[in-house]
């Protein structure tokens, strides 16, 4: 581990643990994304996975919107992607400017063409690298999230070869071949857990003055696991395909970290589209937190979860075309929801999903500034 500056504002951390903040943390997914002209200056010269394998590329672009929401934004997230992971195992993927596999899994025979041990510390140590590099450069302004893709959703687009709208190949594999598939899920989601892990450490603050028996200082490490196609199965399938390798995860990663005596950070689970699993989720998956998407009421969410874990959440993207006022307008609504009455508690603020690249980022900027004003207690 390493020694990195203290952390200046650990408004993220506190809420994430589930404790009541003078107002709510917020960040956005995507944030480090193509609505900033700042971005498209870098992309003009770069291909995307060059800029995820090149450390300093992948730090520049984490901290762009920390430059430019400097005070009002709580959270960097490393610039990465969720399929590094398949390029992990063997698959190559390409960006035009969505993603593509040329050659996909087809039958389970394919799965032979993985590499079977994959050591995720050599084809994904450029992540690592970059997480150093950008903790060293936020000097202590505000914690960073480290991600991966969930496994359902990887073996969607490993067997799709891209996006969907039907998902027909990887539900032919669910309901064809479903012990094969979830043999799929689980190694997919052991390179998961190698790879969270291996980003905590390299975040992760080195404590050499520590005094015997005084417990480590919080690590200013989150990490994220996307499930942005969770909604696409049925809640009976959901907790048998995806919610497996998901506790897999998160009880993988927490013993890895214990075994190698590094601090236990906050883990995210986002699983887009699953609102009707999250009472199943907050009591049984193994995550401090959970994002939710726009589709579920604040007030209907923290009913379904309780006391057991934070939210984090959950304003329409679409939102942010409207313009000031009814951006304004949204999230008075949704702090309203979220405080129910009282000051906010164990609640992130966010989008419901990743912000869309034509936004303006002085709409964003006013989104900030409003959960700024009406998420305070």
């Amino acid at each position: 581990m390493t020694t990195f500056p203290p952390l200046k504002n650990d408004l993220i951390l506190r809420a994430a643990r589930g404790e009541q903040t003078e107002r709510a943390p917020v960040w956005v997914m995507r944030q480090a994304g193509r609505y900033l002209p700042e971005f498209q200056a870098v992309r003009a010269h770069h291909s995307f996975f060059e800029i995820c394998r090149t450390p300093a590329l992948a730090k520049e672009l984490t901290l762009q919107p920390i430059r430019r929401y400097s005070g009002l934004i709580d959270a960097a997230i490393i610039f990465s992607d969720i399929l590094v992971i398949p390029q992990a195992l063997g698959m190559e993927v390409e960006m035009n400017p969505g993603p593509h596999f040329p050659n996909p899994l087809v039958v389970p025979a394919d799965v032979e063409r993985l590499t079977k041990d994959v050591d995720v510390d050599k084809e994904l140590g450029y992540v690592y690298e970059a997480i150093t590099q950008t903790r060293q450069a936020l000097d202590g302004e505000v914690p960073l999230i480290g991600f991966c893709g969930a496994p359902w959703t990887l073996f969607s687009y490993m067997i799709e070869g891209g996006g969907s709208k039907t998902f027909q190949k990887c539900k032919t594999w669910l309901f064809k071949y479903p012990d094969e598939s979830k043999a799929l899920l689980n190694r997919i989601a052991d390179v998961c857990i190698d790879f969270l892990v291996g980003q905590i450490k390299a975040g992760a603050q080195a404590s050499p003055f520590r005094m015997p028996n005084t417990p480590h200082p919080p690590t200013p490490v989150l990490v994220q696991i996307f499930d942005s196609w969770a909604g696409e199965l049925s809640p009976h399938h959901f907790a048998e395909f995806s919610l497996p390798s998901l506790q897999r995860i998160s009880a993988g990663v927490r013993a890895k970290l214990a075994a190698a005596h590094v601090p236990a950070v906050p883990m995210t689970l986002f699983a887009k589209g699953a609102n009707t699993q999250l009472h199943t989720l907050a009591a049984g998956a193994g995550y401090d937190v959970l994002g939710i998407d726009w589709c579920i009421a604040p007030a209907d969410a923290r009913a379904a979860v309780g006391a057991r874990v934070a939210l984090q959440g959950n304003m329409d993207p679409g939102l942010l075309y409207g313009g000031r006022e009814a951006i304004e307008a949204e999230v008075t609504r949704m702090c309203e929801g979220f405080r129910g009455g009282g000051p906010p508690k164990a609640w992130i603020a966010n989008l419901g999903h990743g912000i869309t690249p034509g936004v303006n980022p002085d709409d964003l900027r006013w989104f900030f500034e409003c959960v700024h004003k009406y998420s305070a207690a």
